[in-house]
């Protein structure tokens, strides 16, 4: 079973046009389960404002994010999702939000391929045994 995981950034991406869309498209497409961390939407919906000065935009891509998470495995940030994030923390420099999104990715099991565009992520994801798909993979 293929699987794939989101953070914001690549959950955000899916949803606007730009040159590495296509491949994770593709990935999204071909996943058979396809999950994020619970506070995924909220990064990516705060994420918007940084992207466009439009309020219609805004608007626009906001329901386009919404649309595509109702299509998503969500995992629940619980008590056991945020010790797993410490743990992760305890050994590695990242920010928590983003040991929280990994955490979530190793919850879902074995054969996880995990998306993102934030270089801080790849060694991490890669030293907890995650494969990567990155912009630049």
């Amino acid at each position: 079973m293929s699987r794939l995981g989101l953070d914001s950034t690549a959950l955000l991406s899916l949803c606007v046009d730009h040159p590495h869309r296509t491949g994770l498209l593709d990935a999204f497409l071909g996943a058979e389960v396809v999950s994020a961390s619970a506070l995924a939407l909220t990064e990516a919906i705060a994420g918007i404002d940084r992207l466009t000065d439009s309020p219609i935009d805004r608007g626009d891509l906001e329901d386009e994010v919404r649309l595509l998470w109702d299509q998503l495995f969500v995992v629940p940030v619980d008590a056991e999702c945020l010790e797993q994030a410490a743990s992760i923390l305890r050994d590695r420099p990242l920010r928590v939000s983003d040991a929280i999104h990994l955490s979530a990715a190793l919850r879902i099991g074995g054969g996880m391929t995990w998306a993102t565009h934030d270089p801080t992520q790849v060694p991490v994801a890669e030293a907890l045994g995650l494969k990567l798909w990155t912009p630049e993979a």
